[in-house]
């Protein structure tokens, strides 16, 4: 059986980060890195953008060069996963049979893609965008695609949705609830990029449930609710994650959507650690509540501290929530938390397509949507990080930069 120092279960962002951060913290023990693909680890935000669109070959989205984890002594076992966790013995088990000792266990899994759960849902040409694999098998279908349907109005359906049309596909996209991004931002934000995608082709429907997927081997439509089918020849899903955190759970650790941990990102397991999309954290940033954060920043943040306190070197996540998506010539940038603002406001005019919503809770700065405006992005993210009080009146002004603001507040 191979004894192993830190054991990290995943090798994406996190899983990486954790690696990378445990050699930058002086780790001088055995590192393994265990990965369910054959790849080592790359960027998956840009699966749904660059990649899709073949603007950037799979070598210019890896984290780091092969060399560089040869360097850095960090091994990896790909096309390789951990079936089950014996927490007590400090062992795993592998798919492949073999077992594994180790000292510490970092889980950075990340999570599945919610699968459609309808008649038809095992036909060909129906696609999920988590892995290069994915996308791949997406890529060779294109050339004999004209219609595709998307089905979800997250931002992997939106991003996806975009690169379509810039391929020269048809395409229609399915939402369920009444508006696009519900879950993550306010009716204004939505409303934009409703209507962008609309304006450059796509048919975006909201309020409608998917049915059944028609076809004999291969998808050919997609039957609504109402009855009525949308053609298509490919159909694409992207209506979430399931945290893949079933080995932790069967050997005891607390949890249920994602597993639990602390300030310094330790399941309630000894000596286990989970970090990334799988991890439900008390998040200061959305009052304390325990959340799961879907974003490279998170991964990237809690792998840090994860890796600091293995070190000892303890630290507690406290990191400012921000994430990104590029669609047409729109780049997003959001910082902070708008979940349970009481009050958005406008700044900037969206028909100019460069604008930023500012979400309020209590009065108190909580968030920013911003839409080809960097530096309200980066100076908003102070106001956030302050709490800051302060009238949504001069918050619209466009003549008062946010940095100016803070000053005042």
């Amino acid at each position: 059986m191979a004894q192993v120092g830190v054991l990290i279960v995943g090798a994406g962002h996190g899983g990486a980060q954790a690696a990378i951060a445990l050699r930058q913290n002086g780790y001088a023990g055995r590192i393994i890195m265990v990965g369910r693909e054959p790849e080592i680890p790359y960027e998956r935000p840009p699966l749904s953008k660059d990649y899709l669109s073949q603007e950037k070959p799979f070598e210019r989205i890896q984290i780091r060069p092969a060399a560089f984890w040869a360097e850095k002594n960090i091994e990896m076992m790909l096309n390789e996963e951990v079936v089950a966790v014996d927490s007590a013995a400090h062992i795993v088990s592998l798919a492949s049979g073999e077992t594994l000792s180790y000292e510490h266990l970092i889980w950075a899994t990340g999570g599945d893609p919610r699968r459609l759960h309808c008649d038809g849902a095992e036909l060909d040409g129906i696609h999920v965008v988590r892995t290069r694999a994915d996308v791949d098998a997406m890529m060779v279908e294109l050339d004999n695609v004209s219609r595709v349907a998307v089905i979800g109005g997250g931002y992997i359906g939106l991003e996806a949705a975009a690169v379509l049309r810039k391929l020269g596909k048809e395409v229609v996209l399915l939402e369920a609830l009444p508006r696009v991004l519900a879950r993550v931002a306010g009716e204004e934000l939505s409303a934009f990029y409703e209507a962008e995608h609309r304006a450059h082709g796509v048919d975006l429907r909201t309020g409608v449930g998917v049915v059944a997927i028609e076809g004999q081997w291969r998808v050919s439509g997609v039957t609504l609710g109402d009855g009525s089918t949308v053609a298509a020849d490919m159909v694409i899903v992207g209506i979430g994650i399931i945290p893949s955190v079933e080995p932790l759970l069967a050997a005891g650790a607390d949890g249920g959507n994602g597993v639990t941990v602390d300030a310094h990102c330790r399941t309630s397991l000894p000596d286990v650690f989970a970090i990334g999309d799988c991890a439900a954290h008390e998040n200061s940033f959305a009052d304390g509540a325990t959340i799961r954060l879907e974003s490279v920043q998170n991964a990237n943040d809690q792998a840090t501290v994860a890796a600091k306190t293995i070190c000892g070197v303890p630290v507690e996540y406290s990191a400012t929530p921000w994430f990104w998506s590029n669609q047409y010539d729109l780049k997003l940038q959001t910082v902070g938390l708008s979940t349970g603002f009481d009050t958005a406001v406008m700044r900037g005019d969206p028909v100019t397509r460069s604008f930023s919503v500012i979400y309020l809770k209590d009065g108190q700065v909580r968030a920013l949507d911003c839409v080809n405006m960097v530096k309200d992005y980066v100076q908003g993210r102070k106001l956030v990080e302050a709490r800051a009080v302060i009238d949504p009146a001069m918050l619209a002004d466009t003549n008062v930069p946010l940095k100016e603001m803070l000053a005042d507040a």
